[in-house]
């Protein structure tokens, strides 16, 4: 049986899972391109699970037109990847399935020569398959026929497992605080100022920190320290495991800019299988695409909001029953969030051009 040709720029730790489970159930090989990646978490060091080769963009034409696959998948990231995929399927005759994340195309200068192109992909494409229910939407909008959506999923079993010590944070003791939580990079569409301004306004009735996962510790000024803020450089899968351990509600304030929209925010799944309650703002994929869902197991507050932020804040902080039963529901609902679920929407956009293999 020909494998399944998967075009994309980098595998990253995270991802390495979901690939398995999707050779597991339809053979794959996977073509790297390479690239800038603006998220996704460093690639994986070790040897991957699945057949795999790197290509250079130029290349990748040739490859999806060899024939040497019964089908081919591109992910819309890259100048020239998607493009030259796209030629080389068509030239050989392959079905094109489309792997997109974009809800709201980049508005910058460089970004406005792509949006024909890919609007132009999302309609000629033989299947399309999502990051969630907000990127279907925006793509079906755009002409996008054939949608479906790949869940987007963490090891729930890695970042649940029982057991896990919670970890001893610098500068405070181990169990005095409440802890809210912000994992991620220290970069403008990720809302950290917003963050810190909602912070600053936010009361508590108990003493309470915020951590700040993996912006470097010389992020966090001497005002923001005696604040409260704790800064932690990156941490690797098991201690930041054990700093979920230690929190009980992640914030995820992300706004949307002329360059980036949360496609999804992974954290948000791995926070969930810790049982933290989450707050998100309505640019965060998680939220939109259905996984966050406000009043839930989480509060969702309008992006840029210092105000809505600060209240939400304030009321996980001071409702201790809530944001433990959201944390339940949470917990629960990630569960259907896995990487069984995510090679699921691969074999359905297969099976509707005749070639999963439970069809081959």
């Amino acid at each position: 049986m020909k494998p399944v040709l998967f075009v994309t720029g980098h595998v990253p730790a995270y991802r390495v899972g979901a690939f398995a489970r999707l050779h597991e159930r339809e053979g794959i090989e996977v073509a790297l391109f390479g690239g800038r990646s603006l998220h996704g978490g460093p690639a994986h060091g070790g040897e991957l699970p699945f057949p795999w080769r790197s290509v250079r963009p130029s290349a990748l034409a040739a490859l999806a037109g060899s024939r040497r696959h019964r089908a081919v998948v591109c992910s819309t990231a890259g100048r020239l990847a998607p493009l030259a995929t796209w030629t080389g399927a068509r030239a050989g005759a392959r079905p094109l399935i489309l792997w997109a994340s974009l809800w709201s195309h980049p508005r910058t200068a460089a970004h406005a020569l792509s949006y024909l192109p890919l609007r132009r992909l999302y309609a000629g494409a033989d299947a399309v398959v999502t990051y969630g229910p907000h990127v279907s939407r925006y793509v079906s909008a755009r002409g996008a026929r054939n949608v479906h959506v790949a869940a987007q999923a963490v090891d729930n079993e890695f970042w649940g497992a029982p057991a896990v010590a919670p970890a001893s944070l610098p500068g405070e003791p181990a169990k005095e605080r409440l802890r809210f939580l912000y994992v991620g990079r220290a970069a403008p569409e990720k809302g950290l100022e917003v963050l810190l301004d909602a912070w600053r306004k936010a009361s508590f009735d108990q003493p309470a920190a915020l951590v700040l996962a993996g912006v470097g510790t010389g992020f966090c000024s001497e005002a923001d320290r005696a604040g409260g803020v704790i800064c932690l450089d990156r941490l690797g899968p098991e201690q930041l495991r054990s700093v979920y351990a230690a929190c009980e509600v992640l914030v995820l304030p992300s706004l949307a800019t002329a360059r980036f929209r949360e496609p999804w925010g992974l954290v948000v799944n791995e926070a969930m299988n810790r049982g933290l309650a989450v707050i998100a703002t309505d640019a965060v994929g998680a939220a939109a695409g259905g996984l966050v869902r406000d009043g839930e197991n989480g509060l969702v507050v309008r992006a840029g909001d210092e105000r809505a932020l600060a209240a939400a804040i304030e009321r996980l902080g001071r409702e201790q029953a809530t944001r433990r039963a959201m944390g339940a529901t949470g917990l629960r609902d990630v569960q259907a969030y896995t990487y069984d679920a995510w090679a699921q929407g691969f074999s359905e956009a297969l099976a509707t051009v005749g070639l999963s293999r439970e069809r081959w």
